[in-house]
């Protein structure tokens, strides 16, 4: 088919995100539509950028997807779409399941599966000899009691298709493992059971075009995820040493990750533990999307780069077109999150001049440091997080499915 201009652009999200990539579509003269949640009808897009908005109802942000596809088939009867873009995780299978429908490039139903489903992306990063920890999908009984025998504990019950450490369940003996599978009750099959391991947590971001990484970079959180979400801490993340050990593994296995599980073009972000044990890098889980937590403003205040803008320039490319990376910059960057029992905290006393970026949304205080010092940035993030938890830390009970 001729190339047409503009482009069409339909962006789908149940939260609110990836205002930066709908802007450089925009900006690039594609005409950008936006299928997002009826409950988001009064959440601050970017309405500059948008040509227009369609709603779903939604129940605890759960779509009808037979009425997705007729709403999306009914708008092509007079627009023609080009480009189907999910800007969050839980809608990437909606994403691909409508270009199956309507036979538009990119993502199919196959390979969107190697970037949600946790049992998928494992066993097939297992088949190719991709480091990752012991796991069983929870089906057969005899075969699970096996696993739990010769793995041990602890161990963790992961949902195959939740994100980030929601549903996760970390279980430390054997009636306390089959007490919690035995209350998924019929989702038993959605879940995986995998060996806990110890260790610190990494996160490679990545820039993908025709197969090839054109950009990666690597950050270390502070505390787990799963920490975070199921103890309650203030989260942090800070740019690695560059040139070190434990840059290179990290890029060379992420590299073998995104070529195993077969992303084509977009973003990705993957997740790494380092064993303290075995100290190896294991594979935990990857995604074809912009990091959350605020992580493209991390990437940003590191490397001068915004992925969700590099990703709309790659989402309408056409095939005689070359992706060109911008300049990177090689400072180092540390941000630090958590929520706050304040409705609106006072940032105004972090007033280094590292400080890059403040966090401005009810109930959370957030701060970004950048400098060329990784040791500026370590003690900055250091001390800044233990100031969080003195003037605003607070939890709330741990999300158990999304919309929680």
């Amino acid at each position: 088919m001729p190339d047409r201009e503009p482009k069409t652009v339909l962006c789908i999200s149940s939260y609110e995100k990836g205002h930066e990539f709908m802007r450089q579509a925009k900006r690039d003269g594609c005409r950008v539509l936006l299928l997002t949640s009826q409950s988001l009808s009064n959440a601050e897009w970017p309405r500059e950028a948008i040509d227009d908005i369609f709603y779903i109802q939604d129940n605890d942000k759960e779509w009808n997807m037979k009425d997705v596809i007729y709403g999306v088939s009914y708008l092509a009867r007079n627009v023609i779409i080009d480009r189907i873009v999910a800007l969050d995780d839980f809608d990437v299978e909606k994403a691909a399941a409508l270009r199956e429908h309507l036979r538009i490039p990119g993502m199919g139903d196959s390979t969107a599966r190697y970037f949600r489903d946790k049992l998928a992306m494992r066993t097939r990063a297992f088949e190719e000899g991709i480091p990752v920890p012991a796991f069983i999908h929870i089906l057969n009984y005899e075969e699970l009691d096996k696993f739990i025998s010769q793995t041990g504990f602890p161990l963790v019950i992961k949902p195959r298709l939740q994100a980030g450490a929601i549903g996760i369940n970390k279980v430390n003996n054997r009636d306390e493992c089959w007490e919690t599978i035995h209350k998924l009750g019929d989702q038993q099959s959605f879940y995986l059971a995998e060996k806990f391991i110890e260790g610190d947590i990494f996160h490679v971001d990545s820039i993908v075009n025709d197969r090839e990484i054109k950009f990666a970079i690597a950050h270390e959180y502070g505390k787990p995820p799963l920490e975070v979400a199921h103890d309650g801490r203030v989260f942090t993340s800070k740019t690695i040493l560059r040139g070190s050990e434990d840059e290179t593994a990290l890029l060379e296995l992420n590299e073998k990750v995104i070529k195993t599980l077969g992303l084509v073009r977009g973003i990705s972000h993957t997740e790494f533990i380092k064993s303290k044990k075995e100290n190896k890098f294991y594979f935990l889980e990857t995604s074809a999307r912009v990091g959350g937590a605020h992580i493209a403003e991390l990437i940003e205040a590191a490397a001068g780069i915004n992925y969700w803008a590099e990703w709309a320039k790659l989402e309408i490319l056409t095939k005689e077109e070359k992706y060109q990376l911008p300049s990177i910059k090689n400072e180092y960057a540390g941000i630090i999150l958590s929520l706050a029992k304040q409705e609106f905290p006072d940032l105004n006393d972090f007033d280094d001049a590292e400080v890059y970026w403040k966090l401005k949304k009810k109930f959370h205080a957030g701060i970004i440091v950048k400098s060329n010092s990784k040791t500026r940035v370590d003690q900055l993030v250091d001390s800044y997080t233990q100031r969080f938890y003195k003037e605003f830390f607070t939890s709330q009970p741990r999300k158990e499915k999304p919309g929680d």
